[in-house]
């Protein structure tokens, strides 16, 4: 074994290269992820999501939101459903703890910017239970705005109690994102895609239809969310944006 290991020492020290320092957020970043997946059994929950509803409704009020300044992304849907959700899985918005899970009241969701080789940043939006999805639509406008130009403030990257990233930008169908510690889940959004899908309709029949599709990838904490908890929490996400309504 010893000499094995010399041996590729050697090898690995001849190959040339450049060293590419670590930047300071780059070591920051990859201590927190370490600490995380060493915390936390992740464990991966995957659903599709038509989004023709959706679509719809932003497609009808796009302009109207555009006229108050505010630009609807489809970050602002998924983060409006997010926090319905957990309204009925309360479990999915807490942090673990020794003597049992501390549930919070508030949700605090925090949506990460990638900064490009300056690593990513997770700005939060406060008390989303309390936002209309314009209100949602303003904060995520202005908080990743902020976060590009490195304009935020310290207590707005604090405080969030579930997290949301989009590694669908990329063209990435499904993902396993890393918890943000102390946070029990995080939630990615997949690239959205016309995919041929079997419809049904009310009297049983199936056809063929063309929709845009959405994957979302659900990762938790299987210290307090077990497989049927997550699942569930995923499936009603996806239940109100297949029937979304004002």
């Amino acid at each position: 074994h010893e000499q094995v290991a010399t041996s590729a020492a050697t090898v690995t020290g001849d190959i040339p290269g450049v060293l590419i320092p670590h930047t300071s957020t780059r070591k920051q970043i990859a201590a927190h992820m370490v600490d995380s997946v060493q915390t936390s059994p992740h464990v991966l929950t995957v659903m599709e999501v038509d989004m023709s509803r959706v679509l719809a409704h932003r497609k009808a009020n796009k302009e109207k939101y555009a006229a108050d300044g505010v630009n609807l992304t489809l970050t602002a849907y998924f983060v409006a459903a997010i926090a319905k959700a957990i309204g009925n899985h309360k479990i999915v918005n807490a942090t673990w703890r020794d003597d049992g899970v501390f549930a919070y009241s508030d949700v605090n969701i925090g949506m990460a910017v990638a900064l490009g080789e300056g690593g990513l940043i997770v700005p939060v939006i406060k008390q989303v239970q309390n936002l209309s999805l314009k209100g949602i639509a303003a904060q995520i406008n202005d908080l990743s705005s902020r976060a590009r130009n490195k304009k935020l403030k310290p207590e707005e990257v604090k405080g969030g109690t579930f997290t949301i990233t989009n590694h669908g930008t990329g063209g990435s169908l499904f993902a396993m994102p890393i918890i943000n510690q102390p946070q029990l889940g995080i939630l990615g959004t997949g690239a959205m895609q016309k995919r041929a899908v079997v419809i049904t309709d009310e009297n049983g029949n199936d056809s063929i239809a063309i929709r845009q599709m959405v994957y979302l990838s659900y990762v938790f904490d299987h210290r307090a969310i077990d497989g049927e908890s997550g699942d569930n929490f995923l499936a009603e996400v996806k239940k109100i944006l297949e029937n979304w309504s004002d």
